[in-house]
Protein backbone atom coordinates (compact mmCIF):
# COMPACT_ATOMS: atom_id res chain seq x y z
CA UNK A 1 0.00 0.00 0.00
CA UNK A 2 2.78 2.31 0.84
CA UNK A 3 4.29 1.74 -2.30
CA UNK A 4 1.33 2.23 -4.26
CA UNK A 5 0.21 5.73 -2.83
CA UNK A 6 3.59 7.05 -4.10
CA UNK A 7 3.09 5.86 -7.72
CA UNK A 8 -0.49 7.08 -7.55
CA UNK A 9 0.95 10.25 -5.78
CA UNK A 10 3.34 11.11 -9.16
CA UNK A 11 -0.01 10.27 -11.42
CA UNK A 12 -2.03 12.39 -9.43
CA UNK A 13 0.02 15.64 -8.79
CA UNK A 14 0.33 16.65 -12.65
CA UNK A 15 -3.43 15.70 -13.16
CA UNK A 16 -4.55 18.22 -10.07
CA UNK A 17 -2.78 20.99 -11.27
CA UNK A 18 -3.73 20.97 -14.98
CA UNK A 19 -7.06 19.85 -14.35
CA UNK A 20 -7.39 23.12 -11.87
CA UNK A 21 -5.67 25.49 -14.79
CA UNK A 22 -7.88 24.10 -17.54
CA UNK A 23 -10.98 24.95 -15.25
CA UNK A 24 -10.04 28.23 -14.53
CA UNK A 25 -9.43 28.38 -11.38
CA UNK A 26 -5.95 27.93 -9.49
CA UNK A 27 -3.87 25.43 -9.55
CA UNK A 28 -3.16 24.83 -6.16
CA UNK A 29 -7.29 24.32 -5.77
CA UNK A 30 -6.81 21.22 -7.76
CA UNK A 31 -3.92 20.16 -5.10
CA UNK A 32 -6.71 20.86 -2.43
CA UNK A 33 -9.28 18.32 -4.02
CA UNK A 34 -6.78 15.67 -4.27
CA UNK A 35 -5.92 16.53 -0.74
CA UNK A 36 -9.24 16.06 0.10
CA UNK A 37 -10.09 13.33 -2.12
CA UNK A 38 -7.42 11.20 -0.34
CA UNK A 39 -7.53 12.43 3.62
CA UNK A 40 -11.46 12.58 3.80
CA UNK A 41 -13.06 10.35 1.01
CA UNK A 42 -10.21 7.84 1.33
CA UNK A 43 -10.81 7.00 5.03
CA UNK A 44 -14.65 6.54 4.92
CA UNK A 45 -16.17 3.21 3.83
CA UNK A 46 -17.29 2.82 -0.03
CA UNK A 47 -14.84 1.00 -2.38
CA UNK A 48 -11.55 0.22 -0.93
CA UNK A 49 -9.54 0.77 -3.94
CA UNK A 50 -10.88 3.79 -5.77
CA UNK A 51 -8.93 6.77 -5.71
CA UNK A 52 -10.53 10.43 -5.51
CA UNK A 53 -9.88 13.84 -6.84
CA UNK A 54 -10.52 16.59 -9.39
CA UNK A 55 -11.63 14.83 -12.40
CA UNK A 56 -11.30 15.68 -16.26
CA UNK A 57 -14.89 15.04 -16.76
CA UNK A 58 -15.95 17.99 -14.59
CA UNK A 59 -13.39 20.39 -15.96
CA UNK A 60 -16.13 21.83 -18.71
CA UNK A 61 -18.84 22.54 -16.49
CA UNK A 62 -16.58 23.84 -13.78
CA UNK A 63 -15.19 26.13 -16.03
CA UNK A 64 -18.85 27.45 -16.95
CA UNK A 65 -19.63 27.75 -13.83
CA UNK A 66 -16.61 30.29 -13.21
CA UNK A 67 -17.59 31.84 -16.01
CA UNK A 68 -21.33 32.73 -15.74
CA UNK A 69 -21.57 32.58 -11.67
CA UNK A 70 -17.76 33.55 -10.73
CA UNK A 71 -14.92 31.90 -8.86
CA UNK A 72 -16.65 32.85 -5.84
CA UNK A 73 -19.49 30.55 -6.40
CA UNK A 74 -17.97 27.62 -7.04
CA UNK A 75 -17.76 27.04 -3.53
CA UNK A 76 -21.32 27.05 -3.00
CA UNK A 77 -21.99 25.20 -5.68
CA UNK A 78 -19.66 21.96 -5.04
CA UNK A 79 -20.98 22.55 -1.10
CA UNK A 80 -24.19 22.50 -1.99
CA UNK A 81 -23.65 19.15 -4.82
CA UNK A 82 -21.97 17.44 -1.98
CA UNK A 83 -24.60 18.22 0.72
CA UNK A 84 -26.80 16.30 -1.85
CA UNK A 85 -24.71 13.78 -2.72
CA UNK A 86 -24.63 13.07 1.37
CA UNK A 87 -28.68 13.23 1.91
CA UNK A 88 -28.54 10.64 -1.57
CA UNK A 89 -26.14 8.21 0.04
CA UNK A 90 -28.66 8.00 2.95
CA UNK A 91 -31.74 7.58 1.27
CA UNK A 92 -29.71 4.73 -0.19
CA UNK A 93 -30.47 6.21 -3.93
CA UNK A 94 -26.33 4.80 -4.98
CA UNK A 95 -28.02 1.85 -6.52
CA UNK A 96 -30.25 3.53 -9.07
CA UNK A 97 -27.26 5.43 -10.95
CA UNK A 98 -26.69 2.14 -12.27
CA UNK A 99 -29.63 2.96 -13.88
CA UNK A 100 -28.67 5.80 -15.51
CA UNK A 101 -28.13 4.43 -19.64
CA UNK A 102 -24.13 3.39 -19.96
CA UNK A 103 -24.41 5.27 -23.81
CA UNK A 104 -26.20 8.57 -22.59
CA UNK A 105 -22.15 8.46 -20.00
CA UNK A 106 -20.05 7.63 -22.90
CA UNK A 107 -21.46 10.39 -24.58
CA UNK A 108 -21.11 12.07 -21.62
CA UNK A 109 -17.32 11.42 -21.76
CA UNK A 110 -16.77 12.02 -24.94
CA UNK A 111 -18.63 15.32 -25.61
CA UNK A 112 -16.46 16.18 -22.25
CA UNK A 113 -13.24 15.16 -24.14
CA UNK A 114 -14.24 16.59 -27.80
CA UNK A 115 -14.26 20.29 -25.54
CA UNK A 116 -11.38 19.78 -23.73
CA UNK A 117 -9.53 18.93 -26.87
CA UNK A 118 -10.67 21.73 -28.44
CA UNK A 119 -10.18 23.90 -25.23
CA UNK A 120 -7.01 23.10 -24.22
CA UNK A 121 -6.17 23.31 -28.16
CA UNK A 122 -6.37 27.47 -27.90
CA UNK A 123 -4.58 27.43 -24.46
CA UNK A 124 -1.44 25.70 -26.39
CA UNK A 125 -1.13 28.10 -28.80
CA UNK A 126 -1.76 30.91 -26.35
CA UNK A 127 -4.94 32.32 -27.51
CA UNK A 128 -8.19 32.74 -25.21
CA UNK A 129 -10.58 29.83 -25.45
CA UNK A 130 -14.18 30.60 -26.65
CA UNK A 131 -17.21 30.30 -24.54
CA UNK A 132 -19.11 28.24 -26.55
CA UNK A 133 -18.92 24.31 -27.88
CA UNK A 134 -19.19 25.66 -31.60
CA UNK A 135 -17.45 28.56 -31.78
CA UNK A 136 -14.12 26.21 -30.45
CA UNK A 137 -14.66 24.08 -33.04
CA UNK A 138 -14.98 26.34 -35.88
CA UNK A 139 -12.20 28.85 -34.44
CA UNK A 140 -9.78 25.79 -34.69
CA UNK A 141 -8.60 26.44 -38.23
CA UNK A 142 -7.07 29.93 -36.98
CA UNK A 143 -6.01 28.65 -33.80
CA UNK A 144 -3.81 25.86 -36.27
CA UNK A 145 -3.31 28.68 -38.67
CA UNK A 146 -1.39 30.84 -35.96
CA UNK A 147 0.29 27.87 -34.23
CA UNK A 148 2.32 27.31 -37.61
CA UNK A 149 3.09 30.65 -38.42
CA UNK A 150 3.21 32.70 -35.52
CA UNK A 151 6.96 32.10 -33.20
CA UNK A 152 4.97 32.99 -30.10
CA UNK A 153 2.16 30.95 -30.49
CA UNK A 154 4.85 28.06 -32.19
CA UNK A 155 6.90 27.43 -29.08
CA UNK A 156 4.14 26.85 -26.78
CA UNK A 157 2.65 24.55 -29.34
CA UNK A 158 5.58 22.50 -29.52
CA UNK A 159 6.23 21.88 -25.94
CA UNK A 160 2.42 20.36 -25.42
CA UNK A 161 2.86 18.66 -28.65
CA UNK A 162 6.01 17.05 -27.20
CA UNK A 163 4.55 16.28 -23.99
CA UNK A 164 1.64 14.53 -25.85
CA UNK A 165 3.91 12.23 -27.70
CA UNK A 166 6.05 11.59 -25.01
CA UNK A 167 2.69 10.52 -22.88
CA UNK A 168 1.94 8.17 -25.65
CA UNK A 169 5.25 7.19 -26.37
CA UNK A 170 6.15 6.46 -22.54
CA UNK A 171 4.38 2.83 -22.71
CA UNK A 172 6.23 1.26 -25.24
CA UNK A 173 9.27 2.15 -23.05
CA UNK A 174 11.25 -0.76 -21.37
CA UNK A 175 9.70 -1.99 -17.83
CA UNK A 176 12.02 -0.16 -15.31
CA UNK A 177 11.28 3.15 -17.41
CA UNK A 178 7.77 2.57 -17.24
CA UNK A 179 7.91 2.97 -13.25
CA UNK A 180 7.63 6.53 -13.40
CA UNK A 181 4.11 7.65 -14.67
CA UNK A 182 4.23 9.31 -18.23
CA UNK A 183 2.75 12.48 -17.18
CA UNK A 184 4.68 13.37 -14.52
CA UNK A 185 7.56 12.57 -17.01
CA UNK A 186 6.36 14.75 -19.63
CA UNK A 187 6.21 17.82 -17.29
CA UNK A 188 9.25 17.14 -15.76
CA UNK A 189 10.93 17.11 -19.58
CA UNK A 190 8.84 19.97 -20.56
CA UNK A 191 9.61 22.14 -17.29
CA UNK A 192 13.64 20.92 -17.93
CA UNK A 193 13.33 22.18 -21.40
CA UNK A 194 11.73 25.13 -21.14
CA UNK A 195 14.44 26.24 -17.79
CA UNK A 196 17.53 25.03 -20.06
CA UNK A 197 16.57 26.52 -23.27
CA UNK A 198 15.03 29.46 -22.16
CA UNK A 199 12.00 29.57 -24.12
CA UNK A 200 9.31 31.90 -23.64
CA UNK A 201 6.26 29.66 -22.51
CA UNK A 202 3.87 30.87 -19.81
CA UNK A 203 4.20 28.92 -16.66
CA UNK A 204 2.37 28.11 -13.73
CA UNK A 205 1.37 30.73 -11.06
CA UNK A 206 1.64 29.91 -7.41
CA UNK A 207 0.04 32.00 -4.89
CA UNK A 208 0.14 29.35 -1.71
CA UNK A 209 -2.29 26.88 -0.96
CA UNK A 210 -3.95 28.72 2.13
CA UNK A 211 -4.17 31.54 0.02
CA UNK A 212 -6.24 30.10 -3.06
CA UNK A 213 -8.61 28.66 -0.14
CA UNK A 214 -11.72 30.79 0.18
CA UNK A 215 -15.01 29.94 2.35
CA UNK A 216 -18.32 30.33 1.25
CA UNK A 217 -20.03 33.32 2.92
CA UNK A 218 -23.66 34.87 3.83
CA UNK A 219 -23.19 37.20 0.40
CA UNK A 220 -22.61 33.95 -1.83
CA UNK A 221 -25.57 32.28 0.08
CA UNK A 222 -27.81 35.42 -1.40
CA UNK A 223 -27.00 34.92 -4.67
CA UNK A 224 -28.38 31.46 -4.98
CA UNK A 225 -31.27 31.26 -8.07
CA UNK A 226 -32.06 28.97 -10.29
CA UNK A 227 -29.39 29.06 -12.46
CA UNK A 228 -27.15 28.09 -9.78
CA UNK A 229 -29.34 25.02 -8.95
CA UNK A 230 -29.56 23.80 -12.32
CA UNK A 231 -25.44 23.74 -12.04
CA UNK A 232 -25.79 21.90 -8.34
CA UNK A 233 -27.98 19.35 -10.02
CA UNK A 234 -25.56 19.20 -13.51
CA UNK A 235 -22.55 18.72 -10.67
CA UNK A 236 -24.34 15.93 -8.65
CA UNK A 237 -25.62 14.02 -11.54
CA UNK A 238 -22.18 14.15 -13.99
CA UNK A 239 -19.75 13.28 -10.75
CA UNK A 240 -22.64 10.93 -8.94
CA UNK A 241 -22.69 8.51 -12.35
CA UNK A 242 -18.99 8.88 -12.93
CA UNK A 243 -18.04 8.02 -9.71
CA UNK A 244 -20.31 5.15 -9.13
CA UNK A 245 -19.08 4.10 -13.32
CA UNK A 246 -15.77 4.18 -12.14
CA UNK A 247 -16.21 1.96 -9.24
CA UNK A 248 -18.03 -0.59 -11.42
CA UNK A 249 -15.02 -0.74 -13.98
CA UNK A 250 -12.25 -1.30 -10.55
CA UNK A 251 -14.32 -3.92 -8.93
CA UNK A 252 -13.37 -5.74 -12.54
CA UNK A 253 -9.60 -5.34 -11.88
CA UNK A 254 -9.80 -6.97 -8.23
CA UNK A 255 -10.76 -9.61 -6.21
CA UNK A 256 -11.19 -7.83 -3.21
CA UNK A 257 -14.49 -6.60 -1.26
CA UNK A 258 -17.11 -4.91 -3.98
CA UNK A 259 -18.08 -1.52 -4.14
CA UNK A 260 -20.96 -0.31 -1.34
CA UNK A 261 -22.89 2.07 -3.96
CA UNK A 262 -24.67 4.07 -1.32
CA UNK A 263 -21.88 4.31 0.95
CA UNK A 264 -19.59 5.38 -2.07
CA UNK A 265 -22.06 7.79 -2.79
CA UNK A 266 -22.34 9.08 0.78
CA UNK A 267 -18.14 9.61 0.92
CA UNK A 268 -18.69 11.11 -2.22
CA UNK A 269 -21.01 13.68 -1.17
CA UNK A 270 -18.65 14.33 2.24
CA UNK A 271 -15.79 14.83 0.08
CA UNK A 272 -17.99 17.52 -1.89
CA UNK A 273 -19.07 18.83 0.82
CA UNK A 274 -15.62 19.54 2.78
CA UNK A 275 -14.14 20.98 -0.67
CA UNK A 276 -17.37 23.02 -1.36
CA UNK A 277 -16.19 24.49 2.57
CA UNK A 278 -12.78 25.31 0.94
CA UNK A 279 -13.65 26.58 -2.23
CA UNK A 280 -11.97 24.20 -4.59
CA UNK A 281 -12.64 21.63 -7.28
CA UNK A 282 -15.28 19.14 -7.06
CA UNK A 283 -14.31 15.80 -7.15
CA UNK A 284 -15.16 12.50 -8.46
CA UNK A 285 -13.83 8.63 -8.18
CA UNK A 286 -11.46 8.69 -11.47
CA UNK A 287 -10.92 5.58 -13.19
CA UNK A 288 -7.25 6.61 -14.08
CA UNK A 289 -5.86 7.04 -10.74
CA UNK A 290 -7.98 4.22 -9.21
CA UNK A 291 -6.69 1.39 -11.74
CA UNK A 292 -2.53 2.59 -11.45
CA UNK A 293 -3.38 2.10 -7.33
CA UNK A 294 -4.94 -1.73 -8.57
CA UNK A 295 -2.16 -2.24 -10.71
CA UNK A 296 0.87 -0.65 -8.23
CA UNK A 297 -0.56 -3.89 -6.02
CA UNK A 298 -2.61 -1.64 -3.56
CA UNK A 299 -4.97 -3.94 -1.20
CA UNK A 300 -6.28 -1.49 1.15
CA UNK A 301 -7.59 2.07 1.31
CA UNK A 302 -4.09 2.78 3.44
CA UNK A 303 -2.54 3.47 -0.15
CA UNK A 304 -5.39 6.25 -1.20
CA UNK A 305 -5.07 7.86 2.27
CA UNK A 306 -1.09 7.85 2.05
CA UNK A 307 -1.69 9.25 -1.64
CA UNK A 308 -3.31 12.48 -0.59
CA UNK A 309 -0.66 12.77 2.42
CA UNK A 310 2.13 13.36 0.07
CA UNK A 311 -0.30 15.74 -2.07
CA UNK A 312 -0.44 17.64 1.54
CA UNK A 313 2.99 17.84 2.14
CA UNK A 314 4.10 18.78 -1.39
CA UNK A 315 1.58 21.48 -1.60
CA UNK A 316 3.27 22.60 2.52
CA UNK A 317 6.87 22.29 1.49
CA UNK A 318 7.52 22.57 -2.36
CA UNK A 319 4.51 24.56 -3.69
CA UNK A 320 7.41 26.91 -5.36
CA UNK A 321 8.09 23.79 -7.78
CA UNK A 322 4.58 24.35 -9.90
CA UNK A 323 6.26 27.55 -11.03
CA UNK A 324 8.63 26.03 -13.57
CA UNK A 325 5.58 23.86 -14.93
CA UNK A 326 4.75 25.26 -18.53
CA UNK A 327 0.92 26.42 -18.69
CA UNK A 328 1.63 24.54 -22.29
CA UNK A 329 2.41 20.85 -20.96
CA UNK A 330 -0.54 20.90 -18.84
CA UNK A 331 -2.09 21.22 -21.93
CA UNK A 332 -0.80 19.06 -23.64
CA UNK A 333 -2.05 16.19 -20.69
CA UNK A 334 -5.11 17.34 -20.75
CA UNK A 335 -5.67 17.05 -24.24
CA UNK A 336 -4.35 13.20 -23.85
CA UNK A 337 -6.68 12.92 -21.19
CA UNK A 338 -9.50 14.48 -22.96
CA UNK A 339 -9.02 12.12 -26.05
CA UNK A 340 -8.74 9.09 -23.67
CA UNK A 341 -12.51 10.25 -23.05
CA UNK A 342 -14.11 9.60 -26.54
CA UNK A 343 -14.66 5.93 -27.21
CA UNK A 344 -13.72 5.97 -30.89
CA UNK A 345 -13.60 1.85 -31.11
CA UNK A 346 -16.82 1.49 -28.72
CA UNK A 347 -18.95 3.78 -30.74
CA UNK A 348 -17.93 1.79 -34.28
CA UNK A 349 -18.75 -2.13 -31.97
CA UNK A 350 -21.91 0.03 -30.80
CA UNK A 351 -23.05 0.76 -34.03
CA UNK A 352 -22.99 -2.31 -35.22
CA UNK A 353 -24.49 -4.48 -32.41
CA UNK A 354 -26.97 -1.84 -31.37
CA UNK A 355 -27.54 1.25 -33.74
CA UNK A 356 -29.61 2.88 -31.14
CA UNK A 357 -27.14 2.88 -28.30
CA UNK A 358 -24.49 4.22 -30.75
CA UNK A 359 -26.98 7.06 -31.85
CA UNK A 360 -27.87 8.07 -27.75
CA UNK A 361 -24.24 8.47 -27.09
CA UNK A 362 -23.34 10.26 -30.27
CA UNK A 363 -26.25 12.66 -29.63
CA UNK A 364 -25.59 12.89 -25.91
CA UNK A 365 -21.81 14.09 -27.19
CA UNK A 366 -22.79 16.86 -29.98
CA UNK A 367 -25.67 17.98 -27.49
CA UNK A 368 -22.69 19.02 -25.12
CA UNK A 369 -20.33 20.53 -27.28
CA UNK A 370 -22.94 22.52 -28.65
CA UNK A 371 -24.78 23.37 -25.68
CA UNK A 372 -23.61 23.21 -22.85
CA UNK A 373 -22.92 20.21 -20.11
CA UNK A 374 -26.30 20.14 -18.23
CA UNK A 375 -28.46 20.38 -20.89
CA UNK A 376 -26.30 17.92 -23.15
CA UNK A 377 -27.12 15.20 -20.16
CA UNK A 378 -30.77 16.40 -20.39
CA UNK A 379 -30.53 15.81 -23.89
CA UNK A 380 -29.17 12.16 -23.96
CA UNK A 381 -31.20 11.19 -21.54
CA UNK A 382 -34.33 11.81 -23.01
CA UNK A 383 -33.20 10.57 -26.37
CA UNK A 384 -31.99 7.84 -23.99
CA UNK A 385 -35.80 7.22 -22.79
CA UNK A 386 -37.63 7.30 -26.33
CA UNK A 387 -35.20 5.04 -27.82
CA UNK A 388 -36.19 2.50 -24.78
CA UNK A 389 -39.93 3.39 -25.09
CA UNK A 390 -40.00 3.07 -28.69
CA UNK A 391 -38.00 -0.58 -27.93
CA UNK A 392 -40.69 -1.37 -25.52
CA UNK A 393 -43.51 -0.28 -28.04
CA UNK A 394 -41.66 -2.13 -31.53
CA UNK A 395 -43.70 -4.57 -32.84
CA UNK A 396 -42.47 -7.09 -35.75
CA UNK A 397 -44.71 -8.82 -37.86
CA UNK A 398 -43.79 -11.73 -39.76
CA UNK A 399 -45.56 -13.71 -42.67
CA UNK A 400 -44.39 -17.07 -44.25
CA UNK A 401 -45.68 -20.07 -46.35
CA UNK A 402 -45.43 -23.45 -43.99
CA UNK A 403 -44.82 -26.37 -46.56
CA UNK A 404 -48.62 -27.63 -46.30
CA UNK A 405 -50.08 -24.67 -47.47
CA UNK A 406 -50.96 -22.67 -44.26
CA UNK A 407 -49.88 -19.33 -43.59
CA UNK A 408 -47.93 -18.53 -40.90
CA UNK A 409 -48.09 -15.25 -39.04
CA UNK A 410 -45.42 -14.15 -35.87
CA UNK A 411 -45.97 -11.19 -33.98
CA UNK A 412 -43.15 -10.39 -31.65
CA UNK A 413 -42.34 -7.11 -29.36
CA UNK A 414 -44.76 -5.31 -27.75
CA UNK A 415 -48.77 -5.31 -29.34
CA UNK A 416 -50.69 -2.09 -27.96
CA UNK A 417 -53.41 -0.65 -29.31
CA UNK A 418 -51.01 1.89 -31.33
CA UNK A 419 -49.78 -0.60 -33.69
CA UNK A 420 -53.34 -2.16 -34.12
CA UNK A 421 -53.88 -0.64 -37.37
CA UNK A 422 -50.31 -2.56 -38.65
CA UNK A 423 -51.92 -6.13 -37.40
CA UNK A 424 -55.35 -5.61 -38.46
CA UNK A 425 -54.03 -4.75 -41.99
CA UNK A 426 -51.90 -7.70 -41.95
CA UNK A 427 -54.26 -10.72 -40.73
CA UNK A 428 -57.39 -8.91 -42.84
CA UNK A 429 -54.84 -9.42 -46.33
CA UNK A 430 -54.83 -13.73 -45.14
CA UNK A 431 -56.26 -15.71 -47.23
CA UNK A 432 -59.81 -16.84 -45.98
CA UNK A 433 -59.72 -20.11 -47.90
CA UNK A 434 -56.31 -21.39 -46.38
CA UNK A 435 -55.49 -22.55 -43.22
CA UNK A 436 -53.58 -19.74 -40.59
CA UNK A 437 -51.22 -20.56 -38.02
CA UNK A 438 -51.13 -17.36 -35.81
CA UNK A 439 -47.51 -17.40 -33.32
CA UNK A 440 -48.15 -15.22 -30.31
CA UNK A 441 -45.29 -16.46 -28.59
CA UNK A 442 -42.78 -13.82 -29.48
CA UNK A 443 -45.07 -11.56 -27.63
CA UNK A 444 -43.71 -9.41 -24.47
CA UNK A 445 -47.02 -7.46 -23.61
CA UNK A 446 -50.53 -7.66 -25.16
CA UNK A 447 -53.22 -4.91 -23.75
CA UNK A 448 -56.46 -5.34 -23.66
CA UNK A 449 -57.67 -3.69 -27.32
CA UNK A 450 -55.19 -5.88 -29.06
CA UNK A 451 -56.15 -8.90 -27.20
CA UNK A 452 -60.25 -8.32 -28.31
CA UNK A 453 -59.25 -7.74 -31.74
CA UNK A 454 -57.86 -10.51 -32.03
CA UNK A 455 -59.95 -12.58 -30.74
CA UNK A 456 -62.67 -10.90 -32.56
CA UNK A 457 -60.29 -11.67 -35.99
CA UNK A 458 -60.02 -15.22 -34.77
CA UNK A 459 -63.76 -15.76 -34.72
CA UNK A 460 -64.81 -14.04 -37.72
CA UNK A 461 -62.18 -16.04 -39.38
CA UNK A 462 -63.09 -19.60 -38.66
CA UNK A 463 -66.75 -18.56 -39.52
CA UNK A 464 -65.24 -19.12 -43.44
CA UNK A 465 -64.63 -22.67 -42.16
CA UNK A 466 -60.99 -22.20 -43.19
CA UNK A 467 -58.85 -24.20 -39.92
CA UNK A 468 -57.37 -21.95 -37.64
CA UNK A 469 -54.49 -23.16 -35.23
CA UNK A 470 -53.12 -20.90 -32.79
CA UNK A 471 -49.42 -21.46 -30.66
CA UNK A 472 -48.87 -20.34 -27.63
CA UNK A 473 -49.06 -17.20 -26.22
CA UNK A 474 -51.08 -14.41 -24.62
CA UNK A 475 -54.10 -15.14 -26.54
CA UNK A 476 -55.45 -18.59 -26.98
CA UNK A 477 -57.83 -19.40 -29.54
CA UNK A 478 -58.13 -23.39 -30.89
CA UNK A 479 -59.66 -24.55 -33.94
CA UNK A 480 -63.59 -24.40 -34.66
CA UNK A 481 -65.15 -25.88 -32.19
CA UNK A 482 -62.54 -26.12 -29.67
CA UNK A 483 -62.41 -24.05 -26.01
CA UNK A 484 -60.72 -20.57 -25.94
Amino acid sequence: DFAASLVVFLVALPLCIGIAVASGVPAELGLVTGIVGGLVTGLMRGSSIQVSGPAAGLTVLVLETVRTLGLAALGLVVLLAGLLQVVMGLLRWGRWFRAISLSVVEGMLAGIGLVIVAGQFYSAVGLETPASGPARLTGLPGAVGRALTVTDALVPFAVAAGTILVMVGWRHLPRGVRAAPGALAAVFLAALATALLDLPVATVRVSGVLDAVRLPNADDLAGVDLALLGTVLAFVLIASAESLFSAAAVDRLHDGPPTDYDRELLAQGVGNSVCGLLGALPMTAVIVRSSTNVQAGAKTKASRVLHGVWLLLFAVLLPGVLEHVPLAALAGILVHAGWKLIPFKGVVSLWRSHRGEALVLVVTAVAIVTSNMFEGVLIGLAVSVAKAAWDASHLRVDRTEDGDGAVRVGLSGTVTFLRLPKILDTLEALPRDRPVVLDLSGLHHVDHACRSALESWADRHRTTGAAFVHLHGPVTTGPPGGQR
